[in-house]
Parts: C-alpha cells; sequence; structure tokens
C-alpha cells in the first residue's frame, strides 16, 4: 500500500478547532485550499506545543536573520472548522521546519504508528513513521503571518476548555470535581 500524502502550499486557510463541548472535545487541525479540504484528529496536548514551538521557531528565525517578528495581518479568523469534517488520520508524530529559501513554514504531520507497525522503544518515532509504507502524512507550508496566526488561535483555543480548579490545577466539569487538595471537597463552577 502507497503513502497517502495531503500536501498543501499556502493554503487559503489552515487552523486548529474542535468538536463538542468542553471537556469532551475532539481537536483537530485543518486546511482548506479551494474545494480540498483536509482535518487530522490530535490530541489538546499536540495543538499547544505545535502553537508553543511555532512561536518559538519564528522568533528563532526573527533574531537570526536580524528582522522584525512576523505578525498576523488582518482579523483573527474565529471561524468554526469547515464542514465536512471527515477525519483522515489520528497524529502522531509532529515535525516543524523552516525553509529559509521559500520564508516558508513547513509541519508534517504523521499519523499514529501502531505497535504492530513498530516497537516505539527500540525506533525513533520519526523514521518509524516515514519507515512505515502504510502511513499517511499531512503536510503544510504556510508564511510566518499564518503561522503566528495559527499559534494565536490555538492558545485561545485551548484555554477556552473547562475552568482551571484554582486549588489543584485540574479541570473542573459543569457538575464540579473532586479536589485532591481540599480534602475531597467538590467544587461547583460558579456562573
Amino acid at each position: 500500500m502507497a503513502r497517502v500524502v495531503h500536501s498543501y502550499d499556502d493554503p487559503d486557510r489552515f487552523v486548529a478547532g474542535t468538536v463538542g463541548e468542553p471537556g469532551a472535545r475532539t481537536f483537530f487541525l485543518q486546511a482548506r485550499d479551494g474545494s480540498r479540504l483536509t482535518s487530522v484528529a490530535c490530541e489538546k496536548e499536540q495543538v499547544m506545543a505545535l502553537a508553543e514551538r511555532l512561536d518559538v521557531m519564528l522568533d528563532e528565525v526573527a533574531r537570526r536573520f536580524d528582522r522584525e517578528p512576523a505578525t498576523p495581518a488582518g482579523a483573527d479568523d474565529t471561524d468554526p472548522l469547515e464542514q465536512p469534517i471527515e477525519e483522515e488520520f489520528r497524529a502522531g508524530t509532529m515535525t516543524l521546519a523552516w525553509e529559509a529559501d521559500a520564508e516558508r513554514v513547513v509541519i508534517e504531520v504523521f499519523a499514529v504508528v501502531t505497535g504492530e507497525q513498530v516497537e516505539l522503544e527500540e525506533t525513533d518515532p520519526v523514521a518509524a513513521a516515514l519507515e512505515s509504507e502504510e502511513s499517511e502524512v499531512f503536510i503544510v507550508r504556510i508564511s510566518e503571518e499564518q503561522a503566528r496566526a495559527f499559534a494565536r488561535r490555538a492558545v485561545a483555543l485551548v484555554a477556552s476548555g473547562r475552568p482551571s480548579c484554582p486549588f489543584c490545577g485540574r479541570p473542573i466539569d459543569a457538575d464540579g470535581h473532586i479536589c485532591p487538595r481540599a480534602n475531597g471537597y467538590r467544587r461547583h463552577v460558579r456562573e
């Protein structure tokens, strides 16, 4: 079986978004170019890590090339994910690179490699994803401005989930939660 590559060069839109209520959300990375649409399911932590690493990388690019850090052009993209949301695959390993010649950020998202395909303890996960002929990969090349806009939206998206308990830091569900720092006292969300 051949590898499936979902590749986008300067897509019309590249965003992180969710489906579902806080506490039961599914996170997606989504790219659209014209009528072509790709949605990849991922974890909240992956979205946050990608946003953080994008900002760090772009700050380093600005420092090394002695220029002002890029800022997103226009208003923030707060629109929901585009329909239909059809999961192509679940994200596993992600890589991030800077193409200096084209001045583009390259994001590669590899499908989760299952235990039957590779022993992760013995192999580098990126190498395993590259060697697996059955894996899928989602490649997006975007400008600095698009990357900053993606990161800004992703940080806001992750922060818009359930509120955190001021004592233990764990998320508080709509019906409260049992806080270990308050000896099991059930805290409720204030409205």
